[in-house]
């Protein structure tokens, strides 16, 4: 959810300070790759004054939390994913526990019918379960990830597997329980395997259950 000063903000940022473009994410962030570093402070000045910042968006951290693009304004949306996206991302948001994580974390939440965000192919995925218009719980999902290469890192694609159910007051109990395994648990050697769903791969969801 953009304001129309904000959007001008990041135009205004990609034509002063990168090649005239931004690159949008699957993590439904916007990203400039080609900022000199003398000139982010500048960059980051531009942002917080439209109320906007770069926290968590790059290194071994939690990212920002996704869901449905559309989550608030679909009119056959049964459940708004966004309270529960944005307790977590308070939360997770400097947690001093989990600034350096043996790779990146990522959170995303949906809300069924609706899969947008591809819950399954992140490392911990919370899936809604609504009976009567009635927020039950979550379904919790673990070890999801996409396969790429880069240069000599090749990775493979693994969907996330449901290893339990919580409440929702529940949900941030779990969510630092999971990275909790990660950050004592990934392989901090190799980065090319240090991704959670490998960590799941390794010691299985049993184990990551109990």
């Amino acid at each position: 959810t953009l304001r129309a000063d904000q959007i001008r903000t990041f135009a205004h940022i990609a034509r002063k300070y990168d090649k005239g473009y931004g690159h949008w994410t699957t993590r439904q962030n916007i990203q400039f790759n080609w900022v000199a570093l003398k000139d982010i402070p500048d960059v980051l000045d531009e942002l917080a004054g439209v109320e906007m910042h770069a926290i968590q968006t790059s290194g071994n951290c939690i990212r920002n939390t996704t869901s449905d693009q559309f989550a608030g304004a679909t009119a056959e949306e049964i459940a708004d994913p966004r309270p529960w996206c944005e307790i977590i991302r308070q939360w997770s948001t400097f947690h001093p526990e989990f600034s350096f994580l043996p790779r990146k974390f990522k959170i995303a939440m949906a809300i069924p019918p609706y899969n947008d965000v591809d819950v399954f192919a992140h490392c911990l995925g919370f899936i809604a379960i609504v009976e009567d218009g009635k927020l039950l719980g979550f379904n919790v999902s673990v070890g999801g990830g996409m396969g790429m290469t880069h240069g000599n890192e090749k990775t493979f694609p693994r969907l996330a597997e449901v290893i339990a159910f919580c409440t929702p007051d529940q949900a941030v109990a779990v969510a630092e329980k999971i990275v909790t395994i990660q950050r004592d648990h990934g392989n901090r050697e190799d980065r090319a395997n240090a991704r959670f769903k490998y960590t799941v791969e390794r010691l299985g969801k049993d184990w990551i259950r109990e």
